[in-house]
């Protein structure tokens, strides 16, 4: 079976949700024991895991002295796979952002493929959008926190009984809060215009997928 690689910019902003493969405990004590290899097969090959999922099984279950069927969770995840390698599940795992395995057979790619490249075409630009909006919040509450300070430290300049020394130490920090406030005005201009672009770019790739996806 051959391994599609997706490069560049696109992956790197998706979700990697193939990141837990790495871990050990994919399976409990009662699984292991249990030891229904075939069930757990099916389960790994409708998810889309590689093969290599049977090892990470492996080293779960040795602390309990249980070694995996490789047979009978080969031929089982197989079957799996038949219900993941479509077109339907690979618009779905590409919307989602999910990392692809590369362990569809090339003629189930063909139908695969492209409407997962679409899924995560589709859900790149979602995530740019919400990036540039949680950075337009973010700045915009940046804003309203320092004006509330230069307004206390407004106050407090004004105050009686300070010494000239004093003074001068509040003088500088609202020199240092409109710094801020400027650097949270620049921020949010900025966030402005990437959440601009990226509803632009949201609504291009919705609009140019819609006749194939339900979008």
């Amino acid at each position: 079976m051959r391994r599609w690689i997706i490069a560049g910019g696109l992956v790197g902003a998706l979700t990697v949700a193939g990141g837990l493969l790495a871990g050990c405990a994919t399976m409990s004590k009662d699984q292991c024991l249990a030891g229904d290899w075939g069930e757990k097969g099916y389960a790994d090959g409708a998810a889309g895991y590689p093969m290599s999922r049977l090892d990470d099984h492996a080293k779960a279950c040795a602390k309990y002295q249980v070694a995996p069927n490789p047979t009978a969770y080969g031929s089982a995840r197989e079957d799996g796979l038949r219900s993941y390698c479509t077109f339907e599940r690979g618009w779905a795992e590409g919307r989602s952002g999910n990392t692809y395995h590369g362990v569809c057979r090339p003629e189930e790619e063909r139908a695969f493929m492209p409407a997962y490249q679409d899924g995560l075409r589709l859900h790149a630009v979602e995530a740019a959008f919400e990036t540039a909006e949680s950075a337009l919040n973010s700045a915009e509450a940046r804003i309203a926190n320092r004006e509330d300070k230069l307004e206390a430290k407004e106050r407090e300049l004004h105050g009686e009984g300070l010494t000239d020394e004093e003074r001068d130490r509040i003088r500088d920090r609202i020199r240092e809060v409109r710094g801020e406030i400027r650097d949270a005005r620049r921020n949010a201009r900025e966030a402005r215009d990437a959440l601009d672009q990226a509803e632009w770019d949201v609504r291009r790739v919705r609009l140019e997928l819609s006749g194939r996806y339900p979008v």
